[in-house]
């Protein structure tokens, strides 16, 4: 976004009217107020920190509402809004809110079937206009996705992902509106990264075996020589590309490896030219831990000129909300705003401090070398917890799989597995709607599910922190900002996932729920992190206590689903398991598994 405020006709003074629900809620009336006056201050952007439980799509469609329209604007100027969000289960809940249905939605190809005979379980990016040169669609007119893109490109509100949003930058479809909204804005920065970090490995390069993969770390220039050899193979996969364009139809798998090789050529040409370019403010840093022959992970360290492109570029006047925006200066600068030009609102919680408590259970260190020590002890206290909460579901915080499955393990020897839910990287979707489904007071062992999670009343009262959220130090981003000092943002990260973490179970002003803290870091990051904490997350750890609880009894804490605790011994050939196994061998076995596919 350019440095100048440009022209626009947003007319905050609709913002109440624009208000969807029938009422005001809490603070809500206070919060479209302050916005109004960021907005009529001249700023370009306005970061909303609204916590938990505000109504943030709300207040985003408010926002939206203020927009320049059609009926108003001059031929060259735009109109209408965008409303993006990085999580899918948000874009989900706007398109389930009927106080949102003028939010027009449209999602990626493959989220759409394709109508033509014989071809309806065919997502639309593997339809027989992708796979056909040539190929005339004579039901373009009524295919979901062509459909769904023409209403929300013609209509004055449009909503997606910011992965669409993203990868939609340059389009005619959907070019410059006059607002953006972006929800779940806090991690703009880390989701940029990502979408701008290129993975070169066998599974995603289908041109892998023609080329010579060089060991970039012994060059003098890691990223030099990462930068010559990304040029070259960019010429091998367009001449891999243009082979298979030259072909009058093509199968799926070679729409999908004509698409991937597309999308490499893009990544690849991006980054050669960022790299080059003298006026790029980007630091590119490269991993390639296995050496000559092995994969090679291209990564931007300051993704502030790939967010002007894709996002900056798209609107006049923004709205970013979050309750994790901790310091506007380091947000700012992280993705690319002058911050003269932006605003921060605060919006104050509306539940009862009360109804969130933190307790401290600390059991020790969960860093790398303390962690076989004191994950046996988080486990005894995970058994002790589930007695204290034998009817209610809770939820574990495990950071990574290892964690997890060393606890799940653990929590098996000591016969509490019927209680336990785990889940993978294949299975998660699953065993999360299973255990929400579940009846039973079951305690699931999660991984990376700090965010978008709604646990609302009896679906969790009770979750623990088994470790401080660190990023990875061994990852070449962080080191490298670590060896530029920049400790500061290191800590405000963790803190921030630490503080989605905790709103997963409570989710309205009369919800409750209690976050237990295993790992002792998590008291340390609270220091280091205090000048960056929002004051209402503040009154939480100010309020932290130390409870009492019930010994350590598995029997104790296997009362709520009426089982009998079977501690596995060594040589005793007792085959614990925990209640996902349970469940698969269940289905396996049952005389309808050939019927289900699990046989």
């Amino acid at each position: 976004m350019a440095e100048a405020a440009r022209p626009t006709a947003v007319k905050p003074s609709r913002i109440l009217e624009e208000f969807p629900a029938p009422s005001f809620r809490d603070t809500q009336k206070q919060a479209l107020a302050d916005i109004r006056e960021a907005f009529e201050s001249d700023n370009d952007v306005v970061l909303i920190r609204a916590p938990t439980g505000s109504g943030k799509s709300l207040l985003a469609r408010s926002i939206m509402g203020c927009a320049r329209d059609l009926q108003t604007a001059e031929p060259a100027e735009v109109t209408g809004a965008y409303y993006t969000t990085p999580q899918v289960s948000q874009l989900d809940d706007v398109d389930a809110d009927d106080l949102l249905d003028d939010l027009e939605i449209i999602r990626g190809k493959s989220n759409y079937n394709c109508i033509l005979p014989g071809e309806h379980d065919t997502p639309v990016n593997q339809a027989p206009c992708a796979r056909e040169k040539g190929f005339d669609c004579s039901v373009k007119h009524r295919c979901p996705y062509y459909s769904d893109r023409a209403i929300a490109s013609g209509q004055p509100m449009a909503a997606m992902t910011l992965a669409y949003f993203m990868q939609t930058a340059g389009s005619d479809v959907f070019g410059m509106r006059d607002v953006v909204v972006i929800d779940e804005a806090h991690g703009l920065a880390e989701w940029a990264e990502m979408y701008a970090t290129i993975g070169l490995a066998p599974h995603r390069v289908p041109v892998w075996d023609n080329v010579d993969i060089p060991d970039i770390n012994a060059a003098h220039n890691p990223v030099e020589r990462a930068s010559a050899f990304a040029e070259r193979l960019a010429k091998v996969c367009t001449a891999a590309k243009d082979d298979l364009t030259t072909k009058p139809e093509l199968t799926p798998d070679e729409v999908a490896r004509r698409d991937r090789l597309n999308e490499l050529v893009s990544e690849l040409d991006w980054f050669v030219e960022d790299y080059r370019s003298p006026d790029s403010p980007t630091t590119w840093v490269v991993d390639q831990p296995g050496g000559e022959g092995t994969a090679i992970t291209i990564k931007p360290l300051d993704p502030a000129r790939y967010l002007h492109h894709t996002v900056w570029d798209r609107g006049e006047k923004f709205a970013l909300l979050s309750a994790t925006i901790l310091n506007k200066d380091a947000f700012c600068r992280q993705v690319g705003l002058n911050p003269d030009r932006v605003a921060l609102v605060d919006v104050d919680h509306t539940f009862p401090v009360e109804n969130r408590p933190l307790y401290d259970v600390t059991q020790g260190k969960m860093t790398y070398e303390h962690r076989d020590e004191t994950i046996p002890k988080i486990a005894r206290l995970i058994v002790r917890l589930m007695a204290h909460h034998p009817d209610e579901k809770g939820l574990i915080h495990a950071h990574s799989y290892a964690i997890a499955d060393q606890l799940a393990e653990t929590l098996t020897e000591f016969g509490v597995g019927q209680r336990v839910r785990v889940h993978d990287t294949d299975n998660r979707d699953a065993e999360l709607d299973a255990w929400k489904a579940s009846s039973d007071p079951e305690l699931f062992i999660s991984v990376k599910m700090e965010e978008a999670l709604d646990l609302k009343g009896d679906l969790a009262r009770w979750q623990v922190l088994c470790k401080a959220p660190y990023l990875n130090t061994n990852d070449s981003r962080v080191a490298r900002r670590l060896e530029d000092g920049q400790w500061a943002w290191y800590h405000r990260t963790a803190l921030r996932t630490v503080i989605q973490a905790c709103g997963r179970v409570v989710r309205a002003p009369d919800d409750h729920g209690a976050t237990y803290l295993a790992d002792s870091s998590l008291l340390d990051l609270f220091e280091r992190a205090e000048s960056d904490t929002p004051p209402w997350f503040r009154q939480q750890v100010d309020r932290l206590s130390r409870p009492d609880f019930p010994e350590f009894d598995p029997q104790a804490a296997l009362a709520g689903i009426n089982a009998t605790a079977t501690p596995s011994r060594s040589g005793s050939g007792t085959t614990a398991q925990t209640r996902t196994e349970s469940d698969a061998d269940r289905r396996q076995n049952h005389p309808l598994s050939d019927v289900w596919g699990d046989g």
